[in-house]
């Protein structure tokens, strides 16, 4: 790709931005990264740059970080936790993923940055979907946690933005986003598997939409190479997720061939599953791996003309791979 200005990428030292940041400039893109603060290997990159707290972003930050920028590129932002809960955990989940969210895009609208690509979640629509009927960017939000409620949030205020100053928002809307230092459900998964741990999903037949981040920084480099006039003073959501869905016992069995290790798969049934984990008060995370997740991402490669460039067992073989163990 080629850039008409910098794109600026928040949260580059994260999961994604770690990617994406030598992947767009790889490209011949000029990059400058995001962080908090710079400690550890961030603190010799040149292209990253300390902005503090989004949320407390002031003007003359503001003006450097987005100084001469043509995209942004927003990936930082509070995660969902498992088990946490309560007022304390939204008000967290309001201030990083709206608060912040609602700043920059007013900052990056004052600074002339004509457009900002949002990283939301495929969780703004809900939680599971029926067999044969993916989620589409048609379909009503229906966010049931603090994360997706916070995320859906920010897509409004994007929205009301948009709308009063002509930038223009692209937010993209992933699903469970795979890579090297993966953490979280993903990473469960793969530490129970790399243990050889027995795992009674052999008769789990579901579909899950997921994503590696190198075919996300690929779909965002699309996306920051394109013009599109109709889209300014809009917030447009679209879906983006690999080639295929998969089944639990199919991610099962990629990751175990990443790994290098025999996949020890069993049958008990899902409603059995479903009742076990209800009983022992982790119905949520049973539901994640035996319900379906599934999204058409039919309009961004569409819009696009994009493709993901690479297979399953390619993005799974860089998370397991020795430079970024799981």
């Amino acid at each position: 790709m080629a850039a008409a200005g910098t794109v600026v990428v928040t949260g580059a030292g994260g999961f994604v931005g770690r990617v994406l940041v030598p992947f767009l400039a790889a490209r011949g893109a000029s990059v400058r990264g995001l962080v908090r603060t710079l400690d550890g290997a961030g603190a010799v990159r040149r292209e990253y740059m300390a902005v503090g707290d989004l949320a407390e972003l002031d003007d003359r930050t503001a003006a450097l970080a987005l100084g001469g920028a043509a995209a942004v590129v927003h990936l930082a932002a509070r995660v969902h936790r498992p088990h946490t809960r309560g007022n304390g955990e939204a008000a967290a989940m309001r201030r990083a993923n709206v608060a912040a969210t609602r700043r920059l895009a007013h900052a990056a609208a004052a600074a002339g940055v004509a457009h900002f690509v949002f990283a939301s979640t495929v969780k703004v629509n809900g939680e599971l979907t029926l067999p044969g009927h993916p989620f589409r960017e048609s379909d009503p939000p229906d966010p049931h946690d603090d994360y997706a409620a916070s995320k859906w949030e920010a897509e409004q205020a994007l929205a009301a933005i948009a709308a009063d100053t002509g930038l223009r928002v692209t937010a993209l809307r992933l699903p469970l986003t795979y890579g090297p230092g993966a953490k979280g459900n993903f990473a469960s998964l793969a530490r129970a598997v790399r243990a050889g741990l027995p795992l009674p999903f052999a008769r789990i037949a579901n579909r899950r939409s997921v994503l590696g981040t190198g075919n996300l920084a690929d779909a965002i480099a699309a996306v920051l190479a394109s013009a599109a006039r109709d889209e300014r003073g809009r917030c447009v959501p679209y879906f983006v997720a690999d080639a295929q869905p998969v089944s639990t016992p199919e991610l099962v069995r990629a990751l175990a061939q990443a790994l290098g290790v025999a996949p020890r798969l069993f049958a008990v049934p899902p409603d059995l599953l479903r009742f076990v984990g209800a009983c022992a008060g982790r119905a949520e995370e049973v539901e994640r791996l035996a319900g379906s997740l599934e999204v058409d991402t039919g309009a961004f490669r569409d819009r696009y003309a994009w493709s993901p460039p690479l297979p399953l067992a390619a993005g799974l073989a860089a998370a397991a791979g020795p430079a970024a163990p799981l």
